[in-house]
């Protein structure tokens, strides 16, 4: 609620609707108040994740289930309602949140970097798909962001993931923003099914 006071606030007009996007009844209620409120979708960023670190030999298949139900199966669904009307309007951007860890893998996130990776495979193939029309789909890769994702994470291991990161230290939430606003905008026209990764140089991709 407090940056949807934060929009007010400075004169937009914004709105907050609780939702599981890997349940289809609960994104088709998402999507459809959405358009009722704001009357249509121009842009899209499917940004909803849950991470949970154990070995590949120890996560409980429900734990694999709701992983990839949240972060694939979430974008997929969206994706799968918003995209009609972006090609009815002619004009969208989509933009899916991924991980720099798709590219290089981590140990005890064998869930997340499979979900992540099918997310940059699903949009290649989606860019593809939209051809020549007025819509763009693209990722960002953020490396490590202190967000509540990272709560509770031991204070040793981020010093030991910071002192990783060539700039030596944690992104904060205004570092990744701004791949954001660029890949919203129409300056971002011409990038198609790419990946922007602001990571620190933590992964070159």
């Amino acid at each position: 609620m407090e940056t949807v006071e934060q929009i007010t606030a400075s004169g937009g007009r914004a709105f907050a609707i609780r939702a599981d996007v890997s349940q289809a009844d609960q994104v088709d209620e998402l999507v459809a108040h959405s358009v009722a409120t704001m009357g249509g979708i121009d842009i899209l960023v499917n940004n909803a994740g849950i991470a949970q670190v154990a070995p590949l030999e120890q996560i409980e298949i429900e734990t694999w289930d709701r992983l990839l139900g949240v972060h694939l199966r979430g974008t997929f669904l969206v994706t799968r309602l918003v995209l009609p009307m972006m090609y009815e309007q002619g004009y969208g951007k989509i933009i899916n949140t991924v991980s720099q860890l798709a590219h290089s893998g981590s140990p005890g996130l064998t869930h997340y970097t499979a979900a992540k990776g099918a997310i940059i495979s699903m949009t290649r193939s989606l860019a593809l798909e939209i051809g020549e029309r007025d819509i763009n789909v693209n990722c960002v890769a953020p490396g490590a962001t202190k967000t509540p994702i990272l709560d509770d994470v031991p204070e040793e291991l981020l010093e030991e993931v910071r002192q990783g990161i060539p700039k030596k230290r944690i992104a904060e939430v205004e570092d990744i923003v701004p791949a954001y606003v660029f890949l919203a905008s129409d300056e971002s026209r011409h990038f198609q099914g790419q990946t922007l990764s602001p990571n620190g140089g933590d992964v070159f991709i």
